[in-house]
């Protein structure tokens, strides 16, 4: 077998895997969805559970799907049209993943850890009670 078929048929089995991810991810969040109503959750909570779970399906079978156009156009068609259309691709389909992640999580990816280091020193300056008889003026048997 040639080594840009062998190429072109990994680059095809990536691309399926992001399009069934995709998929399964509507699948699941529907029926996630379903569940939610049917116990009868706050609508506004199973809504944003449907929006996340979507969110986070087309964010990682876009992944996929990238990976497969960059093997196709970089092993297959190294052309400069190739090279062109891929770049367009990839611009387009990270502006979409951007836009999906600041929609799920409110904030933009950069800020994530500016968020989580707030989060810990507000954790850290806590006000922490006393443990039963460990306080300072504890009374020590010994």
């Amino acid at each position: 077998m040639e080594s840009a078929h062998v190429i072109s048929l990994i680059a095809e089995a990536i691309e399926v895997a992001g399009v069934a991810v995709i998929a399964a991810g509507v699948v699941i969040a529907v029926a996630l969805f379903a569940g939610d109503l049917l116990r009868q959750r706050p609508i506004r909570d199973a809504y944003s559970r449907l929006r996340t779970f979507l969110g986070r399906s087309l964010l990682l079978g876009l992944e996929f799907l990238v990976a497969g156009d960059i093997i196709k156009t970089v092993a297959i068609e190294p052309t400069r049209e190739s090279a062109i259309v891929l770049a367009v691709i990839v611009l387009v389909r990270t502006v979409l993943s951007l836009s999906i992640d600041v929609e799920i999580d409110g904030r933009w990816p950069w800020q994530a850890a500016e968020q989580e280091a707030l989060a810990r020193a507000a954790q850290a300056h806590a006000v922490v009670p006393p443990e039963t008889g460990a306080g300072p003026g504890a009374r020590r048997d010994r």
